[in-house]
């Protein structure tokens, strides 16, 4: 049986001359952000969040700081991007004990994203 894909949909629509961001959830709800929307799509569609989605599902790093060694980057800055796809739910942050510590490893939840602009 075929894998189902798990797609994210984004809506970014006009309101009285500012965008707004519509996020669809997978039960088909939608819900509306009070940040500058067109900005935080620009964020996303970054060549270094395109990079570390792809790092995340080919890799598989068990944390952020392994994620952040395998990209070479600041754990800081990596933490920073994480956070930013963790809300706009394209990755979980999954918590994994190893004895009596806890890490939070990354996995992502979608495999297609479709970005949608009302005027």
């Amino acid at each position: 049986m075929a894998e189902k894909s798990k797609t994210r949909e984004i809506t970014l629509v006009d309101k009285s001359g500012t965008f707004h961001y519509l996020k669809k959830h997978l039960i088909g709800e939608n819900e509306e952000f009070d940040f500058d929307a067109l900005s935080a799509i620009r964020k996303i569609l970054s060549n270094e969040k395109a990079r570390l989605l792809y790092t995340i599902k080919t890799k598989k790093p068990n944390s952020i700081y392994q994620l952040a060694k395998i990209l070479k980057r600041d754990f800081k800055s990596v933490d920073k991007d994480i956070k930013l796809l963790e809300r706009f739910g394209f990755i979980d942050m999954v918590a994994e004990r190893t004895g009596k510590r806890e890490r939070l490893k990354p996995v992502l939840i979608v495999d297609t994203i479709h970005i949608h602009i009302k005027v």
